[in-house]
């Protein structure tokens, strides 16, 4: 096996530069594609099931921390979705996310995600093994799944709105 300082130079630079690519999409006009929002509305909640399942073990606590942050991210899509910049250019569809809103969703998550992988680091595998043992993670994992399915959600209502008939009547 590698040493942890090795695969930690290996994966560093991997996870900067997926945190800087997704802080620019927080920011920039991006093009609206109806199978990124499809797919993030089957991915996440999946993987909402899938963490929930396995914090069921865990007790009731991490169940509720998970459960609370699931409204509050729809809340705050919600608010991001009507602060958002929708444009149609043609065929093409583009839209401006409210970039404050995503930028707090992301940056907690991955400031919390920054702080278990410290804690793995320093404690090591046996003294740190459960990850879906802490509502902390668990809470701010349901505020990220739940902005992230109604945003979707939302900018596939838009589209639906927006998009011309694909049938003539």
């Amino acid at each position: 096996m590698l040493p942890t300082p090795v695969v930690a130079a290996v994966i560093a630079p991997l996870v900067l530069w997926r945190m800087y690519s997704r802080f620019k999409r927080l920011t920039s006009r991006q093009q609206s594609k109806t199978w990124r929002h499809r797919s993030t509305l089957v991915f996440f909640p999946l993987l909402v099931l899938a963490l929930a399942a396995g914090a069921f073990a865990s007790g009731p606590v991490t169940l509720i921390a998970l459960a609370a942050g699931l409204p509050l991210g729809l809340i705050l899509a919600r608010i991001a979705i009507a602060k958002t910049r929708f444009e149609q250019a043609g065929d093409a569809f583009y839209f401006t996310p409210n970039a404050p809103i995503g930028m707090l969703i992301g940056l907690l998550f991955i400031g919390r995600m920054a702080y278990r992988a410290y804690e793995y680091y320093t404690l090591g595998t046996i003294a740190n093994h459960e990850f879906v043992t802490s509502p902390l993670t668990l809470f701010i994992f349901g505020l990220l799944a739940g902005y992230y399915m109604t945003y979707a959600f939302g900018l596939l209502a838009w589209r639906r709105r927006t998009a011309p008939p694909t049938h003539p009547q």
